[in-house]
């Protein structure tokens, strides 16, 4: 199991990334975010209505300079389990999870439907996640050697303490990005709460001195095990919001 700000020091920009586990006090969590290069992947941040968090734009102008229909999504949906994703794929998987154990929603929801981003040159990949009671699984679809989509379904396995880690790229900051390849990454969770789990993921992506930035966003989603079933918490950290405080 890594040690999250160990894991992350040496890898400037994850892209987009999803962790999937429990607090060490049994909660359910999981955790999503955003990391940007390009002004119009900074642009955002995400808000919550209570059943969706759902990535909106900061700046309209600076947005519209990216492709809105990968910039702009619902990146968590709460609704008969958590339904987490980097794209649209989100809303599919919420109604595939309606009654289906974890992995076989996820693989519904977007086996036949759903591809790699167009986003020439770097192709990045889908990923996407569920739970539902005490399972849940992870997916990526990324671009195969011979440019057709490349799917791979991970079961989660769900421990106090641990959590399931899978992101767009590998980290490298070079171009074109290099996709996320292998096993979702075991990293230790601390939190047992939104908010704890959202600042300690926030901080694990702080830059090494004098590197850039690329921080965007950060949520974190919490079903508290000592609550009646169901019972979700959340705490986003929008780090355009953040500096505005500082």
């Amino acid at each position: 199991m890594e040690d999250l700000k160990q894991y992350l020091k040496d890898k400037p920009y994850v892209g987009r990334f999803i962790i999937i586990g429990k607090s060490p006090d049994k909660g359910t969590v999981v955790a999503y975010g955003i990391t940007g290069r390009s002004p119009s992947s900074q642009a955002r941040k995400l808000v919550t209505n209570g059943i969706e968090i759902k990535v909106e734009p900061t700046d309209p102008k600076v947005i519209a300079q990216g492709n809105l229909d990968l910039l702009v999504y619902p990146a968590v949906i709460l609704k008969s389990g958590i339904a987490v994703s980097n794209g649209k794929q989100t809303s599919d998987i919420a109604e595939a999870l309606n009654g289906r154990p974890p992995l076989e929603a996820l693989q519904t929801a977007t086996d036949s439907k759903w591809e790699y981003e167009p986003d020439s040159p770097n192709f990045t990949p889908r990923i996407s996640g569920c739970t539902f009671q005490n399972s849940a699984a992870l997916g990526i679809i990324k671009k195969g050697p011979d440019g057709k989509p490349l799917r791979e379904y991970f079961d989660v396995s769900l421990s106090p303490g641990v959590g399931s880690f899978i992101s767009t790229y590998t980290g490298e900051n070079k171009d074109p990005l290099p996709s996320f390849a292998g096993n979702p990454v075991q990293v230790a969770l601390l939190g047992n709460s939104a908010r704890e789990i959202a600042e300690q993921v926030y901080s694990a992506l702080a830059p090494q001195e004098g590197a850039k930035d690329f921080r965007v966003t950060v949520a974190g989603v919490y079903e508290d095990p000592k609550e009646w079933a169901g019972y979700l918490s959340r705490y986003i950290i929008n780090r355009c919001e953040r500096e505005q405080k500082a």
